[in-house]
């Protein structure tokens, strides 16, 4: 029986892989203009690396959402009441 992690909805029983998330990642998706730029992803990263709430190095705990994949989108910012780590790029 899997218990639950301290990722928001995760259980024990279920990584993501980093081979999942090049997948995502290498899809024509985000090859587009709604990805920012390598320097804004690499920031991102790299700010979440130093959040407390990153589980594992992939997952926030604040909503769930799989950072490498979302640090990657325009749309999207930190989720981290406050205005967070990094907001949308515009």
């Amino acid at each position: 029986m899997s218990t639950t992690s301290a990722c928001k909805g995760c259980h024990d029983d279920y990584k993501v892989t980093e081979a999942q998330i090049e997948r995502i990642l290498s899809s024509s998706m985000f090859k587009t203009e709604l990805c920012v730029p390598d320097e804004v992803y690499a920031e991102r990263i790299s700010l979440c690396g130093t959040c407390p709430m990153l589980h594992e190095g992939v997952t926030c705990v604040a909503c769930g959402c799989i950072i490498p994949v979302v640090a990657k989108l325009k749309e999207r910012g930190c989720p981290l009441p406050g205005s967070g780590l990094w907001g949308p790029f515009i």
